[in-house]
């Protein structure tokens, strides 16, 4: 394997100035720069790793913590850190905490001893429900930088990148009322006890009360019969004109329910569902969806956790990433 040393040595010049050269110094001259360049794309040059670690203190390395990949949200922001993090000569470690508290915890456990130099986590369901987060903090305490992303703690103080949950519930559910002339509108979810689940609860709650109309929601967190108990209170309230559902695959299963019941979507029954660039390709109809941008918040939430990484006078920051109501066959 070819060294700096050996680079140095056909070159003519220092083991420092070839260094220099190939992380473009600007103390060293531009034609300086090309020649070491070339001659180490030649001879296949690749820097020692762990070298440069025991230099910077640094590992180039990022650790991910998430809930599940399962969900095709979680599998496309992970698509967008890994694509920024190579961009910018970063590695990541990835750890599924498979929504548990205890497997959080031993994942930041393993990869806080040196690691890695930072993390970017959503929060796992049962940590946001019992609000067990201490472990988070401790590692915040330890001077190594955290960056929470959709499923965020808002007592800890660290970078954030969100989506405008509330918001974004409003405005599909004010579309409904508006354009389509929905009055019995069913708001369905089963993830009411996470933070963006209550965010988007109270989103539909508020665009509700100020059209005069009356709230139905239907919850099904640890619902093992998810297609049955749609099935029934849709079969019981036949009234039920426009769905909204607030999590990735109810809404789906909504738009099967309904269909079941002689329903026609979207002429009886309109379907908004959250959801991601494909998720219409999965019903049919083609489910409208509130689109969350998942590859652009795993961008953002990469971009923000190297600027703390690289910047000592780095500020806090809450992005919000804007989603997009993405209309299809499921409304009218």
């Amino acid at each position: 394997m070819t060294t700096l040393k050996e680079l140095a040595s056909i070159l003519n010049i220092s083991v420092s100035t070839v260094s220099k050269a190939l992380n473009d110094s600007h103390e060293i001259s531009e034609t300086t720069r090309i020649r070491v360049k070339e001659l180490a794309e030649k001879l296949n040059y690749k820097p020692n790793r762990i070298a440069q670690q025991l230099k910077t203190n640094k590992t180039k390395t990022v650790g991910v913590i998430l809930p599940t990949v399962t969900n095709p949200f979680f599998a496309e922001v992970l698509h967008g850190i890994e694509t920024t993090a190579t961009n910018n000569d970063y590695d990541i470690i990835v750890c599924l905490s498979n929504e548990t508290l205890n497997k959080e915890k031993r994942s930041l456990e393993l990869l806080s001893n040196g690691s890695v130099d930072g993390f970017i986590i959503a929060v796992a369901r049962e940590s946001q429900v019992v609000k067990d987060t201490k472990h988070i903090q401790t590692v915040l305490d330890s001077k190594i930088p955290v960056l929470m992303f959709d499923r965020v703690v808002s007592d800890i103080e660290c970078d954030k990148v969100v989506v405008d949950d509330f918001k974004s519930v409003y405005e599909a559910t004010e579309y409904l009322i508006k354009e389509e002339k929905r009055k019995q509108i069913l708001l369905v979810s089963n993830i009411e006890e996470l933070s963006v689940g209550k965010l988007r609860i109270k989103g539909y709650e508020k665009v509700i009360e100020d059209n005069g109309l009356t709230p139905q929601i239907l919850k099904l967190a640890n619902d093992p019969n998810v297609h049955e108990t749609i099935y029934n209170f849709l079969k019981e309230n036949s009234n039920i004109d426009a769905i909204v559902s607030i999590d990735h695959i109810t809404g789906i299963i909504a738009i099967n329910m309904a269909k079941k019941l002689g329903k026609k979507v979207p002429e009886d029954i309109s379907v908004i569902g959250f959801g991601y660039e494909h998720t219409n390709l999965l019903s049919s109809p083609k489910i409208s969806i509130i689109h969350q941008k998942a590859h652009k918040i795993g961008e953002m939430s990469m971009k923000l956790l190297i600027d703390n990484l690289n910047k000592e006078d780095h500020k806090q920051q809450t992005i919000v990433v804007p989603s997009e109501l993405n209309l299809s066959g499921s409304t009218k």
